[in-house]
């Protein structure tokens, strides 16, 4: 998911809360090795139904996208009332995986398929699948180019239009790798953040070399869910709200939906 760079619309501020926000980036939250934990500053409700793969705040919507088969689609709903604007499946056999928004279109990845969906933007109507190499789990957008994760320590970075890989970076905290990234956010200070699959841990990542700038203990969302009606699954999914220091997380069928801070 990409940390596009634009104004927080009013009823973003009045959704979110941001009116409050620290305007310190994210990377001023703590010095690069950092220890960090997510603090929570509000709740809100989520669909328990909802796989969750990919999150992404753009203008005034939240972009998300689920996956398994049959459960797979992307979805636009307005900040302010919680309405869902529009709505698109994935065919099954399909397994949907992250989302993101690159100018007026929606990249969505499949898992283990080989192909990427293009959407428009504003309708969510498939315009075109393009075929890519090995599995696919997140995606975020940066000036110039897509980041994907792999499930693996590896950070792809394509070409925005053709999808073609440019470079790779390791992630690599201590001179270890750090495998299993999944759901990425290109955040407004240039750096990117991943779910760590499996864990309650969210790593910021330094796009130019790989390196681990600061580790996030986000255990304390799973701690406050509520109940649901289903059993719950992993920590994924984060959306930085523009303009400030908050994020949106979630996870895979969770009831809530949590606004944080990434804190000493």
């Amino acid at each position: 998911m990409t940390g596009r760079r634009h104004l927080v619309p009013a009823l973003l501020a009045v959704a979110w809360m941001v009116t409050a926000c620290s305007p310190q980036s994210p990377a001023a939250s703590g010095a690069p090795g950092a220890d960090l934990r997510a603090e929570i500053v509000r709740t809100a409700d989520h669909d328990p139904n909802a796989f969750t793969q990919g999150l992404e705040i753009d203008g005034t919507e939240l972009i998300e996208g689920t996956g398994r088969p049959g459960e797979s689609w992307v979805q636009a709903t307005d900040l302010d009332s919680g309405a869902v604007r529009v709505r698109a499946e994935l065919p099954s056999p399909l397994f949907g995986e992250g989302i993101t928004v690159s100018g007026d279109t929606i990249w969505q990845l499949t898992w283990r398929d080989g192909v990427a969906v293009v959407r428009d933007r504003a309708t969510l109507v498939e315009q075109r699948r393009v075929p890519f190499d090995g599995e696919g789990w997140g995606i975020c957008a940066m000036p110039g180019a897509l980041v994907t994760s792999d499930g693996s320590p590896t950070l792809t970075f394509r070409d925005p239009i053709t999808f073609e890989p440019r470079r790779t970076v390791q992630a690599v905290q201590d001179g270890n790798p750090v495998s299993r990234l999944n759901e990425l956010e290109c955040a407004d200070d240039g750096s990117i953040y991943a779910n760590v699959w499996t864990t309650d841990t969210l790593v910021r990542i330094d796009p130019s070399d790989g390196r681990v700038t600061a580790k996030v203990d986000a255990s304390a969302v799973r701690d406050a869910l509520p109940p649901g009606p289903r059993d719950v699954d992993v920590l994924n999914g984060i959306a930085q709200i523009p303009g400030t220091d908050r994020f949106l997380v979630t996870g895979k069928y969770w009831p809530a939906m949590f606004e944080v801070r990434f804190v000493p």
